[in-house]
């Protein structure tokens, strides 16, 4: 190393102690919260989870075929659901789907109910966007297994933990893409609202969310894909699913096991975002 290259270092910034310092300050004074946090959290999915066991398989995997039909009418979809699954069930994965779909579900629908509120407020307060501009790019930026520092630390191990994660990872998509579908809204539409006496509230629910609402949908697919992308990141820090198995096929060299969960997991991953373009495509 060169010498300004040895000055420069030896006056290192000290970024890790303070983050270590930062963490310390937080498991300290709010252990209480983040542990009652992970305990309801975990309560609610492994609850979620235990149910979806209780029932047959064969159960469960006709009831989500209903639901594919009810949201596309299409019975070529309903037909690729129950064959997926079959093939889920016969590979000996059934369990693994099952935490990974409640897991999946429960991050997407959380990432959604954050996302699409923030990137409405951002729509309409540039001030706003501009602020969280840079925090999106350095969430969607940061390598993955980056999150899992502070959320073990904070969290400990299992599936709350991984729900945690995923949410966190997957949240700047609907907050970006919903920012998206309002900004585009077509000026003559809202200025036809706004001719016609409608309010703030009334021309955000009755013009710009309708009109947003396929790009806003676009977010709910990039939310379900970012999340089944994190499962297998999530299996580190104790979240069970389909991403165990995929762990255990790498660390023993498996390679049936591995095969044999990663097609479960595209799979999954097929049926999740077939059934989400809900107001993105023309039903059949």
């Amino acid at each position: 190393m060169d010498p300004i290259s040895q000055w420069i270092a030896g006056w290192k910034i000290p970024v890790g102690r303070w983050g270590r310092e930062f963490f310390d300050f937080l498991t300290t004074n709010f252990a209480l919260f983040f542990d009652t946090l992970a305990a309801w959290l975990s309560i609610v999915l492994n609850g979620l989870v235990a149910g979806l066991l209780w029932l047959p398989p064969i159960v469960v995997v006709l009831l989500i075929a209903a639901l594919a039909f009810v949201l596309k009418r299409s019975w070529t979809l309903s037909i690729g659901v129950v064959l997926g699954f079959l093939f889920i069930i016969n590979q000996g994965l059934w369990k693994e789907t099952v935490e990974t779909l409640v897991l999946v579900v429960a991050a997407t629908a959380c990432s959604m109910a954050i996302g699409v509120p923030i990137g409405i407020w951002a729509a309409h307060n540039e001030r706003v966007y501009r602020i969280l501009q840079p925090i999106l790019d350095l969430m969607q930026t940061l390598p993955t297994f980056v999150y899992l520092i502070p959320v073990l630390i904070l969290f400990g191990l299992g599936i709350a933990p991984g729900l945690i994660v995923t949410v966190i990872f997957a949240s700047p998509a609907p907050i970006r893409l919903t920012y998206l579908g309002i900004t585009s809204v077509p000026k003559p539409l809202l200025e036809a609202g706004e001719s016609f006496g409608a309010t703030k509230r009334q021309l955000l629910w009755k013009v710009e969310l309708p009109s947003a609402l396929p790009t806003i949908m676009a977010g709910l697919t990039q939310c379900i894909m970012l999340s089944l992308s994190m499962v297998v990141i999530a299996a580190l820090i104790g979240a069970n699913g389909l991403g165990r198995p995929v762990v255990r096929a790498l660390n023993s060299v498996n390679i049936p096991l591995g095969l044999e969960a990663g097609l479960a997991i595209v799979i999954l991953a097929i049926i999740l975002d077939r059934m989400a373009r809900i107001g993105t495509e023309p039903r059949k």
